[in-house]
């Protein structure tokens, strides 16, 4: 259910910024840069969520509240 979600999200903003893109190619300069900014933005942070999610935690980390817990 989260997979089928997570697709029509992203192909509906796939879409938005396909048709967003095709106006600001004829606009100002400063509009395409806060344009890139923004995309560039979004971009690294789903890529640090995705690959939070896939990839395993690192062992050898210990949290504060681990380390509380342990002390106790």
């Amino acid at each position: 259910m989260f997979f089928k979600l997570s697709i029509k999200i992203l192909f509906i903003a796939a879409e938005l910024v396909l048709g967003v893109y095709s106006m600001i190619l004829s606009d100002s300069l400063l509009v395409k840069f806060i344009f890139f900014a923004v995309t560039a933005v979004i971009i690294a942070f789903i890529a640090t969520k995705l690959i939070d999610t896939l990839l395993p935690a690192d062992k050898d980390y210990i949290s504060r509240e681990q380390q509380d817990e342990e002390e106790v």
